[in-house]
């Protein structure tokens, strides 16, 4: 069987790009008959908002988007991280790092493309033996690295075509859990994904340059049958073609919600992104199943234009 998985995080509420790309997740799977889990991605520390997990469950629901099993948490799975962590270590795939913890942090958390940051020059590889040695030399709890190998990780992604990545020169070594002991995401997304059994994912083209690091995980810790399908779908950016936030103004499902936008009038905005001609609104996410075509999304950024914003607030 082929499973999904709706994975928003609990660090801020989701926005129309967020709600494109579960869109189009939700309508492939409900295409093809993939199962859909909901993971709420919330290991973030202290970027994590409370409430924010079940305001994204309702702004879900609100668009007709549903789910066949879950909500779960990333945070209820502790106990599968370590043994990972562990497995790495023991196969000298991980190492230990105590690089200043600003950059660890920043290094763990799911990245964006327009986050930039420099490649890893590898200070602390070899330098040594465990992570209890680090400790006991400098003081400092580490963090853990997975040693990038030389050469190229292929692969093709159903959406963006075939890339290819010269992984220790354009990614370098990066975090797989933070000092404190909790998963970094790039370790998190793979165990959760293998365990449950998640065989095609679908998200932003912002995640393109984690699908390698994802991939050498999967073959590191011997589960490289289980690599998924990749879809990585162009982002919807502002006018000045950065990713949404708070400077194109709020975005944020639930601002249109409360304030009375009908979700058919969303979803018609939402498929007219994805290429669809629809009309003026859309009873609900399910009535655009016929149409939606996944090669009739644009190769393009989606730009949010002041007029999509005056077009919502027109259906009032």
């Amino acid at each position: 069987m082929r499973t999904t998985r709706l994975a928003p995080s609990p660090t801020g509420a989701l926005h129309l790009g967020n709600a494109r790309s579960f869109l189009v997740n939700w309508l492939l799977a409900r295409q093809r008959g993939w199962q859909i889990l909901l993971r709420i991605e919330d290991l973030d520390g202290p970027r994590v908002k409370q409430g924010a997990d079940q305001q994204a469950i309702e702004d879900l629901r609100w668009l007709g988007i549903d789910w066949d099993e879950g909500p779960i948490h990333q945070s209820s799975h502790a106990a599968s991280y370590e043994t990972a962590v562990a497995k790495l270590l023991s196969s000298q795939w991980a190492y230990a790092c105590v690089c200043s913890r600003r950059e660890a942090d920043a290094a763990a958390s799911a990245p964006h493309a327009e986050d930039g940051g420099s490649v890893y020059p590898g200070t602390c590889r070899g330098r040594f033996s465990s992570p209890a040695e680090a400790y006991a030399q400098t003081g400092k709890k580490p963090a853990l690295r997975f040693a990038v190998p030389r050469g190229v990780v292929a692969f093709h992604d159903e959406f963006a075509g075939t890339l290819q990545y010269d992984v220790s020169r354009q990614l370098g070594d990066f975090i797989i859990a933070k000092a404190d002991g909790s998963a970094a995401y790039q370790l998190a997304v793979v165990v959760d994904d293998a365990q449950a059994g998640v065989n095609d994912v679908v998200r932003g083209d912002d995640l393109l340059d984690s699908t390698p690091r994802q991939i050498l995980l999967y073959e590191a810790l011997g589960m490289a049958r289980q690599i998924p399908r990749y879809y990585h779908l162009p982002l919807v950016v502002g006018a000045d073609g950065r990713r949404l936030a708070k400077r194109h103004g709020d975005t944020r499902l639930s601002f249109y919600r409360e304030a009375g936008v009908a979700p058919g009038r969303v979803l018609a905005l939402l498929a007219r992104w994805c290429g669809m001609n629809v009309p003026t609104a859309v009873h609900c996410a399910a009535g655009l199943l016929e149409t939606f075509r996944l090669e009739r999304l644009s190769r393009e950024k989606i730009v949010f234009t002041t007029a999509d914003d005056a077009w919502l607030w027109a259906g009032i």
